[in-house]
């Protein structure tokens, strides 16, 4: 049984919803403490096409490209922020990636196949489990102004798990495409020629972009409003092409970072575009969820928040002392890998595009992500103030959270 919905023309739907959205952010986040990302999408679930009904349904190619292009600019941010050479001189760091990634996929994959789903769906929820938001955490980290050890560390474990859930995850979309039309030119397209081509075309625009802003003498002034527009663009291209956009805007900013072009501290977010399109990006992935399934799914997902929190905190914890970490602080940068809702969404939105839907498929997810999407970004946020790393004039974190 469908909740009632609410009639409004579909021209004002999202723009309605997107002001009430940013002032409710706005207000949780002064008077509660709460982050604007976690309002953002309790808010857009409850207006979903399938709750309220006053968002329309969002499964389209237009609203799916909108959400991408959002996604995009966090990428190349989040991207840009990534330092490989301190993966690569510091092995332990690396090491602690692959651990607590490895862990997470047969922790969730046991607790899946125990709870009665197949192999291969558990195999795709164990996958995407695995992965921590990089929009959740790092607008988290860009709203609090947190700089030190745990939010570097965090990053950089974000990044090495959602690498690995995407190559995991689009050679289980590549079984299952093989398994469901017994085409392996199909199944090799979604799975091994979309990683390797969405990677290049996202490299090839880190090399062209810099050299277009050096060539015109406006490395200084231009940046941000010119790598806006190439993520656009980037975005815009994967998906005509049915690549990755998620792999290709992450690649461009590796690529920009590492062809030293400097952002500086005023850029980051990509300023009132980047406030803008969070706003619609949190809203839109929730606005997906369905009621019902949330509901059926609710202790399968508690449990599988809670498993795949206890397998990052033993990875991380276990690895923190040879990486030169303390154990306290091994322990709160895995809390800081808490949030993983919107790169579930789109991840699973984009395999849906290329005929393999997942989403019915892998029931615990769905309550797992609506828990992800309002209890990630306020855990993460905890960690990182409990790790001293936020400013002192950010809002406070809701009473009782201090230590």
């Amino acid at each position: 049984m469908d909740l009632p919905a609410l009639a409004m023309p579909q021209e004002l739907a999202w723009p309605a919803a997107a002001m009430l959205g940013w002032w409710l952010g706005e207000w949780g986040y002064q008077r509660l403490g709460l982050p604007r990302v976690s309002v953002y999408g309790l808010l857009g679930f409850v207006l979903g096409a399938s709750q309220l009904g006053v968002l329309p349904s969002g499964r389209n190619e237009g609203a799916l490209l909108m959400a991408n292009m959002a996604f995009g600019l966090v990428l190349f941010e989040f991207g840009y922020r990534i330092n490989l050479r301190w993966l690569l001189s510091n092995r332990w760091l690396t090491l602690t990636g692959l651990l607590e990634s490895s862990f997470t996929f047969m922790a969730v994959l046991w607790l899946s196949v125990l709870s009665g789903l197949a192999m291969l769906p558990a195999a795709v929820v164990a996958a995407l489990a695995m992965a921590t938001s990089p929009a959740a955490l790092l607008r988290t980290v860009n709203e609090r102004h947190c700089s030190g050890q745990v939010t570097e560390r965090a990053l950089h474990l974000s990044a090495l798990n959602c690498v690995l859930a995407l190559l995991v995850f689009n050679t289980l979309v590549g079984v299952w495409t093989f398994q469901s039309s017994g085409s392996w030119l199909r199944a090799g397209w979604n799975s091994v020629v979309m990683l390797l081509a969405s990677s290049a075309l996202g490299a090839s625009l880190g090399v062209l972009v810099p050299g277009l802003l050096r060539g015109a003498g406006r490395l200084s002034e231009d940046t941000t409003v010119v790598f806006a527009l190439g993520v656009l663009l980037l975005v815009a291209l994967a998906h005509g092409l049915r690549l990755s956009p998620v792999l290709a805007a992450l690649s461009f900013g590796l690529m920009a970072r590492h062809r030293r072009v400097a952002l500086n501290r005023t850029q980051r977010g990509f300023g009132a575009l980047g406030d803008l399109l969070t706003v619609l990006l949190f809203m839109f992935a929730a606005s997906l969820l369905v009621w019902h399934q949330v509901l059926d799914g609710l202790l399968p997902g508690l449990a599988l928040v809670g498993v795949r929190l206890l397998s990052k905190l033993v990875a991380v914890v276990a690895l923190a002392r040879p990486s030169g970490l303390s154990l306290r602080k091994g322990g709160l940068t895995a809390l800081a890998l808490t949030p993983i809702s919107v790169f579930v969404i789109l991840l699973l939105e984009q395999a849906r595009l290329l005929g393999v839907d997942l989403l019915d498929q892998v029931a615990p997810l769905t309550a797992a992500i609506l828990l992800a999407e309002v209890l990630g970004p306020l855990v993460a946020a905890r960690a990182l103030q409990w790790a001293g790393e936020t400013t002192p004039e950010v809002a406070p974190l809701p009473r009782g959270s201090e230590r």
